[in-house]
């Protein structure tokens, strides 16, 4: 077994690592899944709607997180084992499933492996909390970000390009295996020493959630991952109902995003841990606004990738910062419970806002969608004005 607490480069292989398989989950919905039910002529709204209701186990964190908790005997990594299982399983059957023959079943199991990645994101995160400190909060987090945007990258390039050549359903399957593979990490690390004491878990959220400060942050954390969510919603939609782009070329150009997500994390992680969170939130999320609203003249697949490349980078830099700074304000000892809830609450706005795109595009066009997108930045910047962090806080 080997041992990462003072290890950073393992440290940041393993949360790379099974952010990677998050990644590839995010790949499977927005893009293959995504792609996969316009080819079986399900409409934009319908499809939109579908994607939003499989990843609802991401807002479903403050689930997931207490269970976690609650069993802390039994450590993080049982528990990131036993959510993987449940992913690689659910992708495996989903693979054998039409689904305009099969919906309610065809959703269910994409559904259901979500419900496993919500574990392993959960534990992953509390095990991070477990080993990290606030110097290196910010570079843990690139590296898991990055992970998930490599794979969630590599995805939105491959799966579409196997889905047409051979069939969506062999995606599933290449998907299910791939996630067993980086599964047999975790077996050979040593989680370190586990509480045996179970933690009083309802008393030591309300006391957590009744300070101002975590409160601002419940208020801030959907508001700032809206965005996120209509962009990965409907720029693969934009870019084949839009421009007329094949699924080919509609999965390289997916790829941008993720890829400089990727790099736009590592770059926020380190950013952060020099200037401070809130600092890094400003740039990052004031640069965003314009670049999103400037989709409106994305009107060719080069200014789209362009433009894409550059939203990417930003997003990417914003989102690390902001789970950073939800990392600083976690107890460890309710890890898994109160960071799971700040980003189930994060998830609740990337996907609620996600789920009403395609209405959005349909009532609105894409050009005002993309102007929404911009303008969801404004009550977010807002909120982050209030929040006060201070500095140098660690506890036990």
């Amino acid at each position: 077994m080997v041992g990462i607490e003072n290890k950073r480069g393992m440290k940041y292989f393993l949360f790379g690592s099974l952010y990677f398989s998050e990644g590839l989950m995010i790949a499977i919905t927005t893009v293959a899944t995504s792609l996969y039910l316009r080819e079986k002529a399900v409409s934009i709204p319908l499809t939109t709607l579908i994607i939003g209701i499989v990843n609802i186990p991401w807002m479903l964190k403050f689930v997931w997180g207490p269970i976690v908790d609650y069993f802390i005997r039994f450590g993080r990594k049982t528990f990131i084992i036993l959510g993987g299982t449940l992913t690689v399983s659910c992708m495996f059957f989903v693979s054998f499933l039409d689904p305009s023959a099969s919906l309610l079943p065809f959703t269910l199991l994409i559904f259901l492996s979500h419900v496993g990645i919500g574990f392993i994101d959960v534990s992953a995160d509390a095990w991070a909390i477990d080993v990290s400190t606030e110097k290196d909060r910010g570079k843990i987090n690139g590296s898991m970000f990055a992970g998930q945007y490599s794979a969630w990258a590599l995805g939105a390039a491959l799966f579409p390009l196997i889905g047409s050549q051979y069939g969506y359903h062999f995606v599933y399957l290449i998907n299910a295996l791939l996630i067993f593979l980086i599964l047999l990490f975790p077996f050979i690390v040593k989680e370190g020493v586990k509480r045996k004491v179970k933690e009083k878990i309802a008393s030591l959220v309300i006391k957590e959630f009744k300070t101002k400060t975590v409160l601002l942050i419940v208020l801030f954390s959907p508001l700032v991952f809206m965005n996120e969510g209509i962009m990965s919603f409907i720029i693969p939609i934009y870019m084949r109902d839009g421009l007329g782009l094949s699924d080919v070329q509609i999965g390289f150009i997916a790829m941008i995003l993720p890829v400089f997500l990727a790099v736009g994390s590592l770059v926020g992680g380190v950013i952060t841990d020099k200037i401070g969170r809130k600092s890094a939130l400003y740039l990052f999320i004031g640069l965003n606004v314009v670049f999103v609203a400037s989709l409106i003249f994305a009107d060719t697949w080069w200014k789209l990738s362009l433009i894409y490349g550059i939203i990417g980078f930003l997003m990417g830099g914003h989102s690390t910062v902001s789970c950073a700074l939800f990392m600083d304000v976690t107890n460890p000892r309710i890890g898994a419970t109160q960071y799971g809830i700040f980003t189930g609450i994060a998830n609740v706005g990337l996907n609620g806002a996600g789920m009403i795109t395609g209405s959005l595009a349909v009532s609105l066009g894409f050009a005002r969608t993309f102007l929404y997108a911009a303008w969801v930045f404004g009550p977010a910047l807002l909120v982050l004005y209030f929040i006060r962090v201070k500095k140098g806080i660690e506890r036990s």
